[in-house]
């Protein structure tokens, strides 16, 4: 029942860590790569050049609507929940997805 999540490649969860500039300075966002892909998708659907100038640009957002940025990280995943299940990106499958389809 569980195999399709549970056959999930082991590369697509290991964590990332990335240096990034918010608001001039510099700091470093750790994520699951297939996170960090789907910001990829979402960077590009929403027209910035990379996703450290999508996430600076959200960052300084959610600064002016809220006034901090609790939680920032997790801010970041439920984006891309958010942008799979409103299907604003479809995210590339690899060859084994196709297979098992």
């Amino acid at each position: 029942m569980c195999h399709f999540f549970a056959n999930q490649p082991p590369e697509s969860y290991a964590s990332e860590t990335r240096s990034i500039r918010l608001n001039g300075q510099s700091t470093s966002i750790r994520l699951e790569k297939v996170f960090w892909d789907i910001l990829a998708l979402v960077a590009e659907q929403q027209g910035f050049s990379s996703v450290p100038r999508f996430i600076s640009t959200l960052h300084s957002e959610v600064l002016a609507l809220r006034g901090e940025a609790q939680n920032f990280t997790s801010h970041l995943r439920c984006i891309c929940l958010l942008a799979l299940e409103r299907g604003l990106v479809t995210p590339a499958r690899d060859e084994a997805d196709r297979a098992a389809a």
